[in-house]
């Protein structure tokens, strides 16, 4: 049973099925599952504190799922089986306010939870904790979920009464007054702009009326506001194919000097430019590289491992800044620009190309709203200059001609010591091959370098974070590049009997 429910944590976040409906997936994070673990965290977060549990106050919200009502009942019957007596509901809320409900003066919980899965399918949902200090870590999810082993089921309560907060007026107004304060143009900076938001039907649609109206923006031709847990349109996801057209036809059709998405509880976002091209990834890491080092000259950028070589050039030749290529995973990103500066070395930037992002000025919170407010903050002051558009900013940015990832499966049941069999084999094997060579300051997996007449780019084959997966990400600045790279590395692992291997040709 133990190993049940451990198999409950996703990295830093406890994640299951919540719903019947898909096949296959029975559901794993029920009610009774989700009480103990609510009176976990509170025992948690009382030795943590050292506050007594009857004294600890606690907020929880949720975004748009359709599990919402039931698992948020069950969070509270853990806090009150707990002793837990100041529980608050602050409704329809973002990931990056439920953190914000810890540090706002007239709130000040001790802790708070966010049910969400981010932009998993419509029959999941979790749990993301925080306290004063951030968000929680893998190790104390895994300290909670044993925890709650230990508690065990226990019968349901009757129906728990928590204060309902307005954590999102007050949220959305530290948004508006960031942006005003940063625009220098007045109560409505964004007058003469038209700038639309896809909220996927999640937790974002607030955006519209709570932040960009009350600045003057155009909001005509916004769309999927309404909050739908069965996600109707598109996957609320900014690396999603579907949802990136959805917010590209929009900004078209509308004629939008911006377009704006974000994922399902806000932690996530990406851009539009006026003439419907895209701002993610790459993209987005180098416009809020621009913007941050023009504040902080020279400062440290920290990104994961999957992004690319222009960019690298972008930020050190172009911009001044140092870039620090880590590891993939938003908690691995943001503690390390948070180690850095502990070190001594000022970071005050790391972002996934997920679009997972904290800035050192926002309490290195993972927040795609305030990412979107810095990016206003430009546009408004481009605009009154009369200065261009944002998307200007990314003028000369060098894009591989190609770019690829494959996922290799991994068949044995020790995933983890196959991986890195694999990964050390890989090593010789690069050593042996003509025009290949190991990227120096590389910090996951394998990443490579080859030279232009072998393939022109590079190529990175890490183990996944969760998953029995290698995933095998290659770019190269030119035309059959990666099928090249591509095809030497098939001959490497096609030698190994338990993978499982993608489509290389």
């Amino acid at each position: 049973m133990d190993q049940v429910w451990l198999k409950l944590q996703n990295g830093s976040d406890v994640r299951g099925v919540a719903l019947e409906g898909v096949a296959d997936e029975p559901v794993t994070l029920t009610p009774d599952v989700v009480r103990s673990v609510g009176a976990a965290f509170a025992q948690w977060l009382a030795e943590k504190t050292g506050t007594p549990a009857d004294e600890l106050r606690v907020a929880v919200g949720n975004d748009s799922r359709l599990s919402a009502r039931q698992i948020k009942e069950a969070v509270f019957q853990g806090l009150k089986h707990a002793g837990v007596c100041g529980i608050a509901d602050s409704g329809l809320s973002s990931t990056p306010a439920m953190f914000m409900a810890t540090v706002f003066e007239r709130h000040a919980y001790d802790g708070s939870i966010m049910l969400t899965a981010s932009h998993l399918p419509f029959n999941r949902n979790g749990l993301k904790f925080f306290t004063r200090a951030g968000g929680l870590e893998k190790t104390d999810i895994k300290e909670i979920l044993t925890l709650a082993t230990e508690i065990g089921t226990f019968d349901a309560m009757p129906a728990v009464h928590a204060k309902e907060i307005k954590l999102m007026d007050d949220y959305a107004a530290s948004l508006v007054k960031t942006i005003r304060t940063g625009a220098g143009q007045g109560n409505t900076p964004l007058a003469g702009l038209k700038i639309i938001v896809d909220a996927g039907n999640g937790a974002g649609g607030y955006f519209v009326s709570r932040v960009l109206q009350p600045l003057g923006a155009d909001t005509a031709g916004s769309q999927y506001l309404d909050p739908d847990g069965t996600f109707p349109n598109h996957i609320p996801n900014p690396e999603d194919p579907a949802a990136m057209a959805a917010i590209i036809e929009a900004v078209k059709s509308s004629g939008a000097d911006l377009g704006i998405i974000f994922d399902t509880d806000v932690d996530r976002a990406a851009v539009v430019d006026k003439n419907g091209r895209p701002i993610n990834r790459n993209r987005f890491i180098a416009l809020m590289a621009s913007i941050v080092l023009e504040e902080h000259p020279g400062t440290v950028i920290v990104t994961d491992s999957v992004t690319s070589t222009g960019l690298k050039y972008w930020i050190e030749e172009k911009l001044g800044g140092v870039h620090h290529r880590f590891k993939r995973g938003y908690k691995n990103v943001i503690n390390e620009s948070i180690r850095l500066n502990n070190a001594g070395q000022e970071s005050w930037l790391a972002m996934e190309t997920s679009g997972h992002g904290a800035l050192k000025e926002n309490y290195f919170l993972d927040d795609g709203a305030y990412q979107i407010a810095k990016v206003l903050i430009k546009a408004a002051q481009l605009h009154a200059a009369n200065a261009g558009t944002v998307d200007e900013l990314l003028a000369g940015l060098p894009e591989p001609a190609e770019a690829k990832e494959y996922r290799a499966k991994i068949a044995a049941e020790d995933f983890c010591a196959y991986g890195d069999d694999v990964l050390q084999k890989f090593e010789q094997f690069v050593s042996d091959e003509p025009g290949w060579s190991i990227t120096p300051d590389n910090y996951e997996g394998v990443h490579v370098t080859v030279d232009a007449e072998h393939g022109n780019g590079w190529a990175l084959l890490r183990k996944s974070l969760h998953d029995p997966v290698l995933p095998l990400n290659i770019e190269s600045d030119a035309v059959g590049g990666v099928a090249k790279i591509a095809g030497c590395l098939y001959r490497f692992l096609s030698q190994f009997d338990q993978l499982i291997l993608p489509e290389m040709k």
